[in-house]
């Protein structure tokens, strides 16, 4: 089922930070259905990544699309996620963001991260994270610590129709 993804000035949650989820809820039907929704939802939206606070769910639960994950072979569930920078190289890339359509702007992240999170099964998951797949972790895990991507953006900016199919031309190039 497809979730409804407020815009940022109908969902006041998205500045609060999402509380963490127990084994026992990871394992509920609830969750799992939960998270093939967001899953779905991220695709009929286009997205990269979603956070679950993003479809007005303030749980600390995320998803990477596997199209930008090392192994591109399954999406990528994040439980109760932490990320510290492995490295002081940042970069400047431009983002934009479901809760924020047709707005984007520069944003300076760590090019390389080390992510500790649950899986969907409640296991441990520990791994570095580079480059593009690193931005798009840091983008979902500051969602659930109620961090908008424009709070940090430079030159923020709207795309006309025709821009916005360059981007995404863009962002199938770095698959």
């Amino acid at each position: 089922m497809i979730l409804k993804v407020p815009k940022e000035a109908e969902s006041p949650m998205l500045y609060k930070p999402s509380r963490e989820l127990s084994l026992e809820e990871i394992k509920s039907a609830k969750i799992k259905k939960f998270t093939v929704d967001l899953i779905e939802t991220m695709y009929a939206k286009n997205g990269v990544g979603i956070a679950s606070v993003q479809v007005a769910n303030p749980i600390a639960l995320c998803i990477i699309a596997r199209d930008f994950t090392p192994e591109k072979k399954t999406d990528m569930v994040l439980i109760n996620p932490k990320f510290e920078k492995v490295s002081v190289l940042r970069d400047w890339d431009e983002e934009g963001c479901l809760s924020v359509p047709k707005i984007y702007g520069k944003v300076r992240r760590y090019k390389k991260i080390k992510v500790s999170a649950l899986d969907e099964n409640g296991e441990k998951l520990e791994f570095v994270a580079k480059e593009f797949f690193a931005r798009i972790c840091q983008h979902e895990i500051d969602h659930l610590n109620g961090i908008l991507f424009n709070s940090k953006a430079k030159n923020l900016h709207s795309l006309d129709a025709q821009a916005m199919i360059e981007r995404q031309s863009k962002l199938e190039d770095k698959k």
